[in-house]
């Protein structure tokens, strides 16, 4: 028994990249929808696509979500995470069809959770959120949506209206296939705790956030 199981342990292994594992129904808050379960063996990340409707193949209502423990499940309000999230399983249940893919190993931009954490601790001692990574070594987003690009191949999606504020996300969509038909903004009223942290990510890092000016001249 030990001997076989290392053996279809060498085989998966030697396996690469997204398969589609499962599909099961997901009841939410937000509507029903079927959570399209993959893994990555490249990377060894589990992943999950969250499908409304039926979405067809063009200008597909799509969302690219970055995991984020603190914001998801914590409703920290250092971030925009958890409100973009839930506008953005709003908006697809509002069309009648489209897809959340949920990207784990993103965490803080891709450096995980600890180096987020310590991060953030560096932002809570003045630093931005760029100067925090650097200081610690790390890059400023280390982000890959590769494993996006096939998961939207897999089900079928040849073009998308990408619900991001991030010019990247269309950038990397397109380079691996994935044509983005229109780039929808997914704005979130900014609080006192995250307005340095989204201004930051407009002036540094090119997120289309013109709902910050408001904030910006008025307070």
């Amino acid at each position: 028994m030990t001997e076989k199981i290392g053996v279809l342990g060498a085989k998966s292994a030697q396996r690469t990249g997204v398969e589609r594992v499962v599909n099961a129904p997901l009841p939410t808050m937000y509507g029903k929808f079927q959570a399209v379960g993959y893994l990555d063996h490249d990377r060894g990340d589990e992943q999950v696509a969250l499908v409304y409707g039926e979405i067809g193949t063009d200008d597909v209502l799509t969302r690219l979500h970055s995991e984020c423990l603190t914001g998801d499940a914590f409703g920290s309000q250092h971030c925009e995470c958890g409100d973009q999230l839930a506008s953005a399983l709003r908006a697809v249940a509002a069309e009648g069809a489209g897809v959340v893919v949920y990207l784990r190993g993103h965490e803080g931009r891709g450096i995980g959770l600890l180096a987020k954490l310590r991060a953030m601790a560096l932002q809570a001692e003045g630093l931005d959120t760029v100067e925090a990574n650097l200081a610690l070594g790390l890059p400023v987003d280390a982000r890959d949506y590769g494993v996006a690009a096939r998961v939207l191949d897999d089900l079928g999606v040849k073009s998308v209206r990408l619900m991001s504020n991030n010019p990247r996300k269309r950038e990397a969509l397109l380079s691996h296939g994935i044509k983005v038909a229109e780039q929808v903004p997914l704005l979130i009223p900014p609080c006192d705790d995250n307005i340095t942290y989204l201004r930051t990510k407009r002036e540094r890092l090119d997120h289309h956030l013109p709902h910050l000016d408001a904030v910006a001249h008025g307070s």
